[in-house]
C-alpha cells in the first residue's frame, strides 16, 4: 500500500540466531518514516552486532517509544530441527512481514535469499544491517528479543549458561555439552549438540 504522500512503503526484515547451538531464531520487520530514521541514525543505529549490548537494549527502547512499526517472529529449536535453520529464518521474516499493520510496497531482505511465497515485490541485500536503517533497526529489534529469551532460558536452565553465551557454540559451551548432554531448547539437528557427537 503506497503511503498517502505519494512515498513507497519499504520494509525491511532481518534474523538473529542464525548460528547458536541452542534457542530460537528471531526475526523481525520494520517500517521506518524519514523523520524516524534519521532521529534513530543520530541516535547511533547501525548493525546490531557492532553495537553493545546495553546500546542494543536503549535503541530497541527508542524505537517502541517513537512509534516506529514493526513486528516480529521466532521459531522454536522444534522447528529449526524440523525445517532446517534457513527455513526457519525466513519464515520469521516472511511472518514479521505479513503482520505488520501496513502492507509495504518493497521488502528489503539482510543477506543472499529471498523469502518464499511472500508475494511482495522483495529485494535482497548484502550486509543489509549495515547499510539500509530499516534492516538495522531489525537486526536489533531481532536481537533483543532473542536475548531476552535467552536470559529467561538460562534461569530455567542454569547448567548451560545460556545467559553469557546466548546459545553460541563457544568453548565452554561445547564442553558443558559433552558433559551432560542437550537439554530440550537445543538444537539436535546442529553438529556438536547430540552428546559425544564432537566439535
Amino acid at each position: 500500500m503506497m503511503a498517502s504522500d505519494g512515498k513507497v512503503v519499504v520494509a525491511g526484515t532481518d534474523e538473529a540466531g542464525r548460528g547458536p547451538l541452542a534457542g530460537p531464531v528471531v526475526a523481525a520487520a520494520v517500517i521506518l518514516t524519514d523523520e524516524q530514521r534519521k532521529y534513530l541514525l543520530s541516535e547511533g543505529l547501525k548493525d546490531s552486532k557492532k553495537l553493545s549490548p546495553q546500546k542494543r537494549e536503549k535503541l530497541f527502547e527508542i524505537i517502541c517509544g517513537s512509534g516506529v512499526m514493526w513486528r516480529a517472529q521466532a521459531a522454536s529449536p522444534a522447528r529449526i530441527d524440523r525445517i532446517n535453520i534457513l527455513r526457519a529464518s525466513l519464515w520469521c521474516m516472511k511472518r514479521s512481514v505479513e503482520r505488520l499493520d501496513t502492507e509495504p510496497d518493497m521488502v528489503l531482505v539482510d543477506g543472499n535469499t529471498l523469502i518464499p511465497d511472500l508475494g511482495i515485490y522483495q529485494k535482497c541485500v548484502i550486509c543489509g544491517d549495515d547499510i539500509v536503517p530499516s534492516i538495522a533497526a531489525a537486526s536489533v529489534i531481532a536481537k533483543v528479543l532473542r536475548d531476552r529469551v535467552m536470559q529467561t532460558l538460562d534461569r530455567i536452565y542454569p547448567e548451560y549458561g545460556f545467559c553469557s553465551h546466548k546459545g553460541y557454540p563457544s568453548a565452554e559451551h561445547r564442553r558443558i555439552l559433552l558433559e551432560i548432554g542437550p537439554s530440550p531448547v537445543h538444537r539436535i539437528s546442529f553438529r556438536g549438540v547430540a552428546k559425544g557427537s564432537g566439535p
